[in-house]
């Protein structure tokens, strides 16, 4: 591939990558899965939004993994973005908790402050 083709290719995807919240468009769950998320217990909180998220019919988030978030010691992390909204960061999750942001955030509208890195001391 020529420098001009990857150049081509870069300006494509550059409208693809952002997750800024101004460029969210639609309601996300996103859950931390690199290597340190998977050791803290990533793989069963995922399982957990995503199974709680079905059987509780909430059909209206799009729930993905992804790699690194940046934050390792508070992992496993969740963030939820909506549109018109700031994202939420969930931190030090566990099934138990997943299960409890499924309720009360993703399908009552209601934020669980208590798991929000914004309640700990940074």
């Amino acid at each position: 591939m020529t420098l001009d083709e990857l150049k081509q290719v870069r300006e494509k995807m550059q409208n693809h990558t952002s997750i800024a919240p101004e460029n969210i468009d639609h309601k996300r769950v996103v859950v931390g899965m690199a290597t340190c998320g998977i050791a803290s217990g990533a793989g069963p909180v995922l399982d957990a939004i995503r199974s709680n998220a079905n059987e509780a019919g909430v059909t209206d988030y799009e729930i993905r993994q992804t790699g690194c978030i940046g934050l390792c010691q508070y992992e496993p992390i969740v963030e939820v973005f909506e549109p018109g909204k700031d994202k939420v960061t969930y931190i030090k999750m566990t099934p138990e908790k997943a299960k409890e942001v499924v309720d009360k955030h993703l399908k009552a509208g209601s934020v669980v402050a208590e798991y929000t890195v914004s309640s700990q001391k940074i």
